[in-house]
């Protein structure tokens, strides 16, 4: 929600990238953590109530969770290579747009990619263009800043791993909390 609709971020779905991804994935973690808010609402409602039914649908949407935690986090550290090029490309994409454009959408939208991974454009003469997009530093400094496309590809080839660990520490949660809803239901009997 914060990206769709935050100061800052509002200006990410006003650049043309003749792609829907970003979108979409954005609109994935909007479902998703909705879909989990009812989770939590039906766990919280079957606890607290000591009703077997809706522990039983607490239970077996937690499972699907689950499932698809597990499986997300081994498509994403399968994927890694590809998600770091989508990503690079997607970079690529913005710097030009910006050079010939110098849109404030394009210029945030580089900004909080140039400060995430503290680099800035892509190597070369041209860089003079996208200065003003840089994170802040001397002018040492800036003259040393790395390329991002390969800063980009280089962060997600070496943080896969824990990427999956983290969804599968995700899921580990989950699992203790589906253990607890299964020992209350079946105390209720």
């Amino acid at each position: 929600m914060w990206l769709l609709f935050g100061a800052e971020t509002r200006g990410l779905f006003d650049i043309d990238l003749n792609t829907a991804q970003f979108t979409i994935g954005v609109a994935v973690l909007v479902v998703t953590g909705a879909l989990m808010l009812l989770v939590a609402v039906i766990g919280d409602c079957g606890a607290c109530n000591h009703s077997k039914s809706a522990l039983g649908v607490f239970s077996g949407l937690l499972s699907f969770l689950i499932i698809i935690e597990i499986a997300a986090g081994v498509m994403a550290f399968m994927w890694s290579e590809t998600l770091s090029e989508e990503l690079a490309n997607f970079y690529a994409t913005i710097y030009a747009q910006y050079v010939y454009t110098r849109s404030p959408g394009q210029a945030m939208t580089l900004k909080l990619l140039h400060n995430a991974f503290d680099c800035c454009g892509i190597g070369g003469l041209i860089e003079v263009l996208v200065r003003d997009t840089c994170p802040e530093g001397n002018f040492l400094k800036q003259l040393s800043f790395p390329s991002c496309p390969s800063v980009i590809r280089d962060m997600f080839k070496s943080s896969a791993p824990l990427l999956l660990g983290g969804f599968l520490g995700t899921a580990g949660i989950m699992v203790v909390a589906l253990v607890c809803s299964v020992v209350l239901s079946q105390g209720r009997r």
